[in-house]
């Protein structure tokens, strides 16, 4: 027998599959689009192999979540984003997720029951659209953004809080002649910032999410910034996708 999580978000869908002892035997990702159902269904082929679902228990999570109808059952984002996490830290700690449309904060105790929690659905400030549409407008390909931040010389600061805003104050750092690399590093501390403002950061901070898992030196940065220590788990995109999986096997149990 075995278990599958699939993490339907605005913008990608993730599926992991484990096995009775809850090791890790297949994992997929790919772009949500336009149909959750039919990206759900490819995810958990890819992750799978086969496309026969008849021994693999299912838990679907995330924003298209009701849109599996082959799932045995739903959970919420944010109950299997705290159990993937605390599956990783297995003590009381923060879990902060950096999505493609919002971000959230979790905060769990040392036995892995959610104590607080924050969400923000302002505007796609601080996410990984914000990061993508800064992006688009400098020209620059995703996969460089991580190291160009890297060498950054000075911290820069991004005063807009809205995306349409940030984009035209950066464009005018652009002519004034402001180096890329300091401008890239003043998105991924405003994504931090944007965090910052949502509560208060103390104690263990795991950090998980498409965002991190593609650019991980915003865990650096966020290191830098706060007293406690800042985690990343292996595959930080895939800790919901995980959790689900976990509750499959649990509730099979």
């Amino acid at each position: 027998m075995f278990y599958a999580g699939i993490d339907i978000g605005s913008c990608t869908t993730k599926a992991v599959v484990i096995d009775e002892d809850a090791k890790v035997t297949g994992r997929s990702v790919c772009r949500s689009g336009t149909d959750y159902y039919k990206s759900a269904k490819a995810a958990l082929t890819d992750a799978l192999g086969t496309d026969a679902f008849d021994s693999v228990r299912i838990v679907s999570t995330g924003y298209g979540r009701h849109n599996v109808d082959f799932a045995a059952y739903t959970k919420t984002e944010i109950a299997c984003h705290g159990r993937g996490g605390y599956d990783f830290v297995r003590r009381a700690f923060t879990l902060i997720d950096i999505g493609g449309q919002d971000n959230k904060v979790v905060r769990l105790d040392d036995k892995g029951r959610r104590v607080d929690f924050k969400m923000n659905r302002k505007c796609a400030a601080g996410t990984g659209t914000f990061i993508e549409e800064i992006a688009g407008r400098m020209n620059l390909p995703l996969e460089s953004l991580d190291t160009m931040a890297r060498k950054a010389e000075r911290r820069f600061k991004i005063g807009s809080y809205c995306t349409v805003f940030a984009s035209t104050e950066i464009l005018s750092h652009i002519r004034a002649g402001t180096p890329p690399e300091d401008l890239i590093r003043g998105v991924f501390e405003s994504v931090i910032d944007r965090i910052m403002e949502m509560t208060p950061l103390e104690g263990t901070l795991l950090l998980c999410g498409g965002v991190v898992e593609y650019f991980p030196f915003i865990a650096d940065l966020m290191q830098g910034r706060v007293s406690g220590q800042v985690l990343m788990p292996p595959r930080p995109q895939l800790t919901g996708a995980f959790g689900a999986a976990l509750f499959a096997r649990e509730e099979a149990r």
